[in-house]
């Protein structure tokens, strides 16, 4: 599941830094950065694979790794690593280079610009909530526009790596949510001890989702579910003195049993749309269910946050969790 970055400009517009949270611990993201056989994983935008990477892990060390385009062109790229802080911190020139290793300039592949021979990366890793909080900070490009398409290739990047790490990382219990102040998301994970086609059901199954959906103290009832992409759904919640609450929105996607991608709006502040992706992975039986949730705003995010989401959020993923116990 891709779970959007945040990409700001440094001092100049020659500096570019991502921010991103990946939930994998902080030495497995290590690891995927300075181990080859886990680096070609991810390494390149969508569409590119890496055929080769070469790592010598030590200050003035090399780095030498390929990426190759769908349409089979190779793009070469080479480092001297200047600090390196086991799981905390990497830092190491970049340059254009030839599958030997020798620095080459930008024109060299096309590239229009002023480039240097030589920039500047730097990796910082800390632990946050569970999982890895990383900054890439990469310095020197010619201009805006140039940093700009790097920025979208190391977004890319970084969605290859998010799935890499979901395949590799252990499953962490309970619930963890997480929303990062400026950021217009909450990311809510819980691990679940079913398997995924029951847990996708529980999603997905009008007669079931009563039995989970919301708080405890509201009735919820389901007027309208279509669970398949292109239809729609409306829930109405009531309280024990009878007030009556609406939510409804429609499917982008479904597709069993591994995503779902909604709209939910809240017919009392209507206007306010969010979007919703579920991802579902197994392994040994159990389920873990990645959400994102999209605001229009960091207001409307804040303010969904300051609504007590987190304490429904989390009532709904035990009485998830008893209930699939059952069926």
């Amino acid at each position: 599941m891709k779970v959007p970055s945040q990409s700001v400009s440094g001092k100049e517009e020659q500096t570019l830094v991502i921010g991103r949270f990946f939930d994998a611990p902080r030495e497995l993201v290590w690891k995927a950065w300075t181990e080859p056989e886990r680096f070609m994983h991810w390494w390149g935008p969508a569409g590119f694979t890496s055929p080769l990477a070469k790592i010598d892990l030590r200050v003035g060390g090399k780095v030498l790794a390929c990426m190759r385009s769908p349409d089979g062109k190779d793009f070469w790229s080479t480092g001297t690593y200047r600090e390196i802080v086991p799981q905390e911190r990497l830092v190491t020139t970049d340059s254009f280079a030839d599958e030997k290793g020798n620095v080459v300039p930008a024109s060299h592949y096309g590239m229009k610009g002023d480039w240097p021979m030589e920039l500047l990366i730097t990796v910082t890793l800390g632990e946050e909530n569970g999982g890895t909080r990383l900054t890439l900070r990469h310095e020197g490009f010619p201009d805006r526009e140039n940093r700009d398409l790097a920025g979208a290739g190391w977004e890319q990047s970084f969605d290859k790596l998010a799935w890499y790490l979901a395949d590799e990382a252990p499953f962490l219990p309970g619930t963890r949510i997480i929303a990062e102040p400026g950021k217009q998301t909450i990311t809510i994970i819980r691990v679940f001890d079913a398997p995924r086609e029951k847990v996708f059901r529980a999603y997905t199954d009008p007669k079931l989702i009563p039995l989970w959906w919301g708080p405890e103290r509201y009735a919820t009832t389901v007027e309208r579910m279509e669970a398949r992409t292109g239809g729609s759904w409306r829930y109405i919640q009531r309280d024990a003195g009878g007030n009556e609450f609406g939510f409804h929105g429609v499917y982008h996607e479904v597709t069993q049993p591994l995503r779902i991608v909604d709209t939910f709006e809240f017919e009392g502040m209507p206007g306010h749309v969010m979007l919703e992706v579920a991802d579902f992975r197994e392994r040994g039986g159990r389920t873990k269910v990645t959400g994102l949730a999209v605001f229009q705003t960091v207001g409307d995010r804040d303010g969904m946050a300051a609504s007590g989401m987190e304490e429904g959020v989390k009532e709904s993923s035990e009485r998830l969790e008893r209930l699939l116990k059952r069926i």
